[in-house]
């Protein structure tokens, strides 16, 4: 089983090309250790089926229990749902979304974590082909209350339900955590929505050039590394945190943390000697295999304006960022 992650995906991800053929796509969001997305491939067996799961437990279980059951339709992708809704997947190419009793995360101040929310179902509604399904099943009242509201005003889905959810779904496997919940007597509430013809278009997020900076600097390696103290930026919905300054043989190197609202990297950047005296280059390291993503184009653009503002003498060479 080969191990696949959104970071090393092409953005946007040929999924014919992955399987080997052409079918629709169901996706299940948080498959947990795979009961219900094992059930979706057998169920399904002309359709290629894809889950998203950001626990390594489950993915390693769930890797090992696929080609155990001789599953050919399916495949566990390491990623959060932001990051694959909005940079692997196109618009209208999904059959089917299914999400399995999500975390409800219950504190009001990690409440932006919740899968349900207005930017992340709006990514889902824009990927769902006209007739596409969305299946949502959780056991939390409140959890179910919030999604109902939510749904209810989202002018791209229809409900298929004669009330807001139900306490029972025809034709579902009960997973594990769904299991547990019915034996203690807790209910459950399942929704089940339809995508219509009411556009809303989200386009892929794409990668741009590797981020680029060429500079004179009459400051040495040593003289930079000094001057640096961690530091934390906003541009826009980004977060951007400089944490820590390595020396090398003829190279610095800067590692950061960039938070998107589509994906959080851990990356490095590193500062070059060129072979002619006091020139230098910023470029993009290879440390957590980086995407160039409007974030890391930003956290550059900082970096070289604070190196280049280190000495009035400083100089642009080139510069290759996206603005």
């Amino acid at each position: 089983m080969q191990k696949l992650t959104s970071i090393r995906l092409p953005w946007p991800t040929n999924w014919a090309e992955l399987f080997g053929s052409e079918r629709p796509l169901i996706l299940e969001i948080g498959f947990g250790y795979g009961a219900f997305l094992l059930h979706l491939a057998r169920q399904n067996p002309d359709a290629h089926v894809i889950g998203l799961e950001i626990a390594a437990e489950c993915l390693r279980a769930v890797e090992k229990s696929i080609p155990r059951n001789r599953l050919t339709n399916v495949i566990p992708i390491h990623s959060t749902a932001e990051t694959a809704l909005h940079h692997l997947f196109t618009p209208a190419s999904v059959d089917q979304i299914h999400i399995n009793f999500p975390d409800p995360w219950f504190k009001k101040r990690h409440s932006h974590r919740r899968l349900m929310q207005r930017d992340t179902l709006n990514a889902m509604v824009s990927r769902l082909q006209l007739g596409g399904r969305l299946y949502l099943a959780t056991d939390i009242i409140e959890y179910a209350e919030m999604s109902a509201e939510l749904l209810a005003e989202t002018p791209g889905l229809d409900n298929t339900l004669s009330t807001p959810w139900a306490n029972t779904l025809p034709g579902r496997v009960v997973t594990k955590y769904e299991g547990k919940a019915l034996r203690e007597g807790r209910p459950c509430y399942y929704f089940a929505y339809q995508r219509n013809q009411v556009p809303i278009h989200i386009p892929v997020q794409e990668e741009f050039d590797m981020p680029h900076i060429a500079f004179t600097s009459p400051l040495s390696l040593d003289e930079m590394l000094a001057a640096f103290e961690s530091s934390e930026h906003k541009a826009g919905e980004t977060h951007i945190s400089f944490l820590y300054v390595y020396r090398g043989k003829n190279v610095l190197l800067f590692e950061v943390y960039i938070k998107e609202p589509t994906i959080d990297q851990h990356i490095a950047f590193v500062l070059a000697k060129r072979e002619t005296p006091n020139e230098y280059t910023l470029k993009l390291g290879n440390l957590g295999y980086p995407r160039s993503t409007r974030g890391v184009h930003q956290a550059a653009a900082i970096l070289g304006d604070w190196l280049l503002g280190l000495h009035p003498e400083s100089r642009i060479l080139n510069r290759s960022l996206k603005e």
